[in-house]
């Protein structure tokens, strides 16, 4: 069978790093070996972390990283590797994500990439966008993240100091907001289309709910 790059994607908070890891656990128990790459993990550099609190090393993607060299230099060393995991596959370049596939048409080298689709500004990832246009095959996770309002999320928003902003640097590294946790300065929320078009977080929702002044948002 030809090796394949496959491409698992979904909004944040859909369980994608978990499933990096069970893939990678899945298959070193079959005997299989492989290598896990990650790049800007709220866990730190070199760390693929889940939410609930599973982790391992990992090789960090900056821009710098060439993954044919990384694979090839790792093979003439006399390296096993039958796999690579490859998680915030959405802020790998796409030189990069051309050289993963490169990989798995050449060194028949199976490649599983994770990541999420767009941005908080709703506009598609470089990397994203690349892997749609390559992978064997572009798959959703099957764990539906929901809006605040119960409607599948759909879409990334990121708050500082809890208003939704549309505009910033692409990469920021925080989290997705948990109820009953301290707002963060930078955190982030997954929203239903309708809900991110009129930037209604949560916190805006329940402080609108509050208000007798304020027309319901639903």
């Amino acid at each position: 069978m030809a090796a394949e790059l496959l491409f698992y994607s979904g909004t944040m908070d859909s369980g994608k790093s978990t499933l990096a890891l069970q893939v990678d656990h899945n298959h070193r128990a079959r005997g299989r070996r492989g290598r896990i790459f990650t790049s800007h993990d709220r866990a730190g550099e070199a760390t693929l972390s889940s939410r609930l609190g599973l982790s391992a090393s990992a090789v960090e993607v900056d821009e710098g990283l060439s993954f044919w060299s990384y694979v090839v230099d790792e093979l003439t060393r006399g390296a096993q590797i039958d796999y690579l995991v490859c998680d915030e596959a959405q802020f790998y370049s796409p030189t990069q994500v051309d050289e993963l596939a490169r990989i798995a048409d050449e060194l028949a080298i199976d490649v599983f990439c994770f990541g999420i689709l767009t941005d908080f500004r709703t506009r598609l990832f470089p990397g994203s966008a690349r892997l749609v246009e390559l992978a064997d095959r572009v798959m959703p996770l099957q764990v539906e993240s929901l809006c605040w309002c119960g409607a599948r999320a759909t879409h990334n928003a990121r708050t500082v100091n809890g208003e939704m902003v549309t505009e910033g640097d692409v990469i920021v590294v925080g989290d997705v907001e948990q109820d009953g946790e301290r707002t963060p300065a930078v955190g982030y929320e997954v929203l239903c289309r309708r809900h991110h078009r009129r930037r209604v977080t949560a916190a805006r929702a329940q402080a609108a709910a509050l208000s007798p002044d304020v027309l319901p948002f639903d």
